[in-house]
Order: C-alpha cells, then sequence, then structure tokens
C-alpha cells in the first residue's frame, strides 16, 4: 500500500485555523501519511508565519486535500478563495479531479455559519471533480460536535476560546476518515 499524501491549505487571521491544521497535521503523520501543510498569506507582505505558502502543485500533489478557513459572513474567508480561484490551469488539465477533498472552519459564533461556510467550499470540491468525504455521523464524537460537514470550532466574541478536545477529536476523525477512503480508492 502506498503513502497517503495529505495537503493541508489554510487560511488563518488570528491563529484559531492553523493549530487546527497543525493538529490535523500531527494525526495524519501519526498514521503514515506524507503531509504538506501550506498557509495563505495573512497580508499583503506575505506572512505566513514560516509556514510555506500552497501552489497548485500542493494539490495535485496529494491524494487527500483539507481546506480549513474562517468563516466570512457564511463563506469561505477571500485570501483562500482567492487561492482557490488560482487553480484554473490544473483544473482544466483534470489535475484537481478524483481526489478526497474535505474542510474544516472556525467562527466566533455558534451559528456564525460554519455549515454553510463548508458548503460554500465543497461547491468548488464539484467542479474540480473531486470526492467530498465529510465525516457525517459516522463516529459517535460527531454526535458531540454536532457537524456532519466536516469540523469547525467557536473561538468566542474575543478569539479566546481554545480549540478544545470535542475540536480535537472532530479532527481526528476527520483526517482518519479522508485517509481510509483515500487508501480504499487508491488501494
Amino acid at each position: 500500500m502506498s503513502t497517503t499524501k495529505i495537503s493541508i491549505i489554510y487560511y488563518s487571521q488570528t491563529g484559531t485555523t492553523e493549530t487546527m491544521a497543525q493538529h490535523l497535521a500531527a494525526t495524519a503523520e501519526a498514521q503514515g501519511a506524507e503531509v504538506r501543510v501550506r498557509a495563505v498569506s495573512r497580508d499583503d507582505d506575505g506572512s505566513t508565519g514560516g509556514v510555506p505558502q500552497p501552489t497548485a502543485d500542493d494539490v495535485v500533489w496529494a491524494d487527500v486535500v483539507l481546506f480549513g478557513t474562517p468563516t466570512r459572513f457564511g463563506n469561505v474567508a477571500g485570501r483562500l478563495k482567492v487561492f482557490i480561484d488560482s487553480l484554473g490551469g490544473p483544473w482544466s488539465q483534470g489535475q484537481l479531479a478524483d481526489k478526497v477533498y474535505a474542510g474544516f472552519t472556525s467562527t466566533q459564533t455558534l451559528h456564525g455559519g460554519q455549515e454553510s461556510t463548508l458548503l460554500n467550499l465543497y461547491t468548488t470540491f464539484h467542479h474540480f471533480g473531486g470526492l467530498i468525504v465529510s465525516p457525517g455521523y459516522t463516529a459517535g464524537s460527531k454526535f458531540v460536535d454536532g457537524n456532519p460537514y466536516g469540523v469547525s470550532h467557536v473561538t468566542g466574541a474575543n478569539n479566546d476560546a481554545p480549540v478544545d478536545e470535542v475540536t480535537r477529536t472532530a479532527l481526528d476523525h476527520l483526517v482518519t476518515r479522508t485517509i481510509e477512503v483515500s487508501r480504499r480508492l487508491n488501494g
């Protein structure tokens, strides 16, 4: 069985999405996956906190692509969307199809648009010809975090609620499920 290749590509303004991405990476690596973690820059000067910026090759290379974004008015953050919109070349060549895709997000409030953000993100994956592997309610932990579309975390109005055990467990399930499905697809 070949090693599953995972790209975790995210935008993080306050650090929550970055923390989630790093947790996903650690879990994937513990399961033997080869992982690339990439951050879309926070500002016009290209600042990513030392994490490499994503390129189209990071998506083409991967068997599994996990995108992370804070919610912006119930939608994907603009800076991540700009990167996604730059993938027209590989898309037109069919290089983004038949990969496993999933998403994760964070909001300040409980009903701040987590599900609509993930669904909006998944619209793009449909256009790619990607295979969306949402967690659904495929584990008991999903009945605790309550998001069948992906993983979401509520940061609180002051962005001071750290990524907790419920979110970490949901992230573990998401990455484990995407790896398992990818391995079944790629034999």
